[in-house]
């Protein structure tokens, strides 16, 4: 069955991450974000996979080439971001039968996935406590009868996981007129289908939508949880490395270091002496973690430097970051509630009672910078020597 995998966006929630890199190639443990979906793809019984690309489209090109993970890779470019109906639409002169189509910023487990394929023409659903942030399916026993979006009074509990398996007929049902809010709807497609054919509800096991930069470090919490353990790098003198914790091929871990995994070290990174990781870590290639350094749950992604004696939790840090010494970063309200960040001018709930900061590419604090908790400092932000930022800078 071919797969259209959906990666043209730019993913402006999760700014400033996306500022230079488009959201489905952000890192998820040892791979971007969008190849976890391919892989799950390909597992379930994808033969062929198409990307769907737009904003940095060279990137996803390049990872994925002309074959991965042993099926062809073909690529079609959405010109304007006009909804999932159009970004399918964009892939019509690939199709060729039934056809999944995946968005390539959601997790998916793989045994759901291929109950999916199975099933076809079918949806993905995922059953959650509150409806009302989803779409929602009605059901009659396992048949789909319609979905609605954001429903006050929602018909189930069966949230639209954002992953279908169409009939063939669907290539020519994909010109579908434009929604309220400017775009044109992959479930007005649904919709159509629905009304021709008897579609499945599956239910999913395990969803993820990431599409803020919180849901990016529970990605990573779910992938790195996944790890064996694998010691390829150079680890040196008495490094304790607890745990499943891999250091990939290039990597240095220098001695009195202390990694309680899950944790990748990927190649290139320089870890210690004396440092101390904690939680489901990443370091990124190339990164530098320096003495008396406390890393906990955090994203560092590639070429970031934190080298002198600092504390970072629960933290997503983008490429080309540099910490100064004595930074610290706060990642906990002393009121207990969940901490809040701005996204897209609005304040939210990340709905972590932890949860740090998030830093754009190339950002810098200078000495004994304090960070509150949901801080952001943009792409390229400085601050001043012993600064204490409670704001977005």
């Amino acid at each position: 069955m071919q797969a259209v995998v959906l990666a043209a966006g730019q993913g402006t929630r999760m700014r400033p991450l996306t500022d230079h890199t488009p959201k489905p190639m952000l890192p998820v443990a040892d791979r971007p974000l969008v190849a976890h979906t391919a892989d799950t793809a390909i597992q379930a019984g994808a033969d062929e996979l198409i990307f769907v690309v737009g904003y940095g489209a060279e990137a996803v090109r390049s990872y994925f080439g002309d074959e991965y993970g042993g099926v062809p890779v073909s690529f079609a470019v959405q010109e304007e971001q006009l909804g999932t109906a159009d970004a399918v639409a964009a892939a019509k002169e690939h199709l060729e039968g039934p056809f999944a189509v995946l968005n390539g910023d959601n997790l998916y487990d793989a045994e759901s996935l291929s109950g999916l394929f199975d099933a076809a023409p079918s949806v993905a659903a995922y059953r959650v406590d509150d409806p009302t942030s989803y779409g929602v399916l009605s059901t009659e026993g396992d048949t789909i009868t319609g979905i609605v979006e954001k429903p006050d009074d929602p018909p189930t509990d069966l949230a639209n996981a954002g992953a279908y398996v169409f009939p063939a007929e669907a290539r020519d049902w994909l010109d579908v007129p434009l929604s309220d809010r400017g775009e044109r709807e992959i479930t007005d497609v649904l919709a159509k289908v629905i009304e021709e054919s008897t579609v499945t509800a599956v239910a999913v096991d395990r969803w993820l939508d990431v599409g803020r930069p919180w849901e990016l470090l529970e990605a990573n919490e779910w992938k790195l949880g996944q790890l064996d353990r694998r010691l390829d790098g150079e680890v040196r003198g008495d490094a304790d490395l607890r745990g499943e914790v891999v250091v990939e091929a290039g990597a240095v871990i220098e001695p009195g270091v202390v990694i309680e995994g899950p944790a990748l070290v990927r190649s290139g990174a320089h870890v210690g002496p004396n440092a101390y990781i904690r939680g489901a870590t990443l370091l990124g290639e190339d990164t530098h973690v320096g003495h008396g350094v406390e890393l906990k749950n955090t994203v560092l992604m590639a070429d970031s430097n934190v080298p002198h004696v600092s504390y970072v939790g629960d933290s997503v840090i983008g490429r080309d970051v540099n910490f100064g010494a004595g930074t610290q970063v706060a990642n906990l309200r002393h009121d207990g509630d969940p901490v809040r960040m701005t996204v897209k001018g609005d304040r939210v709930s990340t709905g972590r009672r932890k949860f740090g900061v998030v830093a754009g590419d190339g950002a810098k604090t200078a000495i004994n910078t304090s960070l509150n908790a949901g801080v952001v400092l943009s792409s390229g932000a400085t601050t001043t020597p012993g600064e204490s930022v409670t704001r977005d800078r």
